[in-house]
């Protein structure tokens, strides 16, 4: 398995040119998990190559309208196109209230079943877990209740020794307990411990942290320390630094100071705000401080 990230959206409040607010794609084997859904980013999904269809997850990190606005109009395509699947959305207890007003006033019965989980605003938590993935959220400081996210890849199976499986021929359940790191035990009672009959994989799981608006602060650090991939809120350079601060957002500077903090493998800075006509100030700013820093574009897609 590898994580592949769709940037739909990265722009901030208002949407200008061929910009659109936050929306991202996190594709994993072959489902899709989105995070925040702006306005309009369901018209992204199709030319970007994300199959509205394969989305199974969405994860939304606070109510401004420019993390999702467009959810509704989301469930309501899916409803429409007859999906059956369920989808879980996660998100802010009020989030629930919306959704359920918004259906009841278009008299619509999802023809889906729609999974609501309840995320809390002021502590760390893990929200989902598989046999590939975990998932978590932890606390950003912004001006209404806002959360981050943490994507973190589990540790490939165990590949067998071919000279135990030649000697032993173990039964395909046996192949299963061993590669999940279980100790072998024959028909005669004989034990061989895990690490004499098996080696590591050698894929290094891959992990993507998601940090939408919040001010500068480093109590983020413990939760994405040396992750592959951070996206980071940079809405202002570093000489608005003050209005920045004054709104609860970050610089392209403080961005890089928290990735660099943080021992991130990599840097994506996003949610920009309207004024700026080029990306490349605020690129340059983050680089001067984090040389492993991209700018989000729309369209862009990145391996995690």
């Amino acid at each position: 398995m590898s994580l592949k990230l769709y940037v739909i959206g990265c722009g901030s409040a208002t949407p200008i040119g061929q910009r659109i607010s936050s929306a991202f794609a996190l594709k994993k084997e072959n489902e899709f998990f989105l995070v925040d859904c702006s306005e309009g980013a369901q018209m992204q999904l199709k030319p970007y190559g994300i199959r509205m269809q394969k989305i199974s997850r969405v994860f939304i990190s606070h109510l401004h309208g420019d993390h999702y606005f467009g959810l509704i109009g989301l469930l309501s395509s899916l409803h429409l196109f007859g999906r059956t699947e369920p989808i879980h959305v996660y998100g802010h207890a009020v989030l629930k209230k919306i959704i359920d007003l918004q259906m009841k006033a278009g008299n619509t019965t999802l023809s889906y079943p729609l999974c609501f989980h309840t995320i809390k605003s002021h502590k760390h938590a893990l929200i989902y877990e598989d046999d590939e993935i975990k998932v978590e959220t932890f606390p950003l400081i912004h001006s209404i209740p806002t959360n981050g996210f943490v994507f973190r890849e589990k540790s490939k199976n165990r590949n067998l020794k071919k000279d135990f499986i030649a000697d032993y021929n173990p039964s395909v359940e046996w192949i299963q307990r061993l590669k999940a790191g279980e100790d072998f035990v024959d028909g005669t009672g004989n034990h061989i411990e895990n690490q004499m009959i098996t080696t590591p994989s050698s894929y290094q799981p891959k992990s993507f942290a998601y940090c939408s608006d919040t001010v500068y602060t480093e109590s983020i650090l413990p939760y994405i320390q040396g992750v592959d991939l951070l996206y980071h809120e940079a809405t202002f350079m570093d000489n608005m630094k003050d209005v920045a601060r004054d709104k609860l957002h970050a610089t392209a500077s403080e961005a890089a100071t928290i990735a660099k903090a943080a021992n991130v493998k990599a840097l994506l800075i996003g949610h920009y705000s309207a004024r700026y006509a080029s990306l490349e100030p605020l690129l340059q700013e983050a680089r001067a401080i984090f040389p492993a820093t991209i700018a989000a574009e729309e369209g862009l897609v990145l391996d995690v």
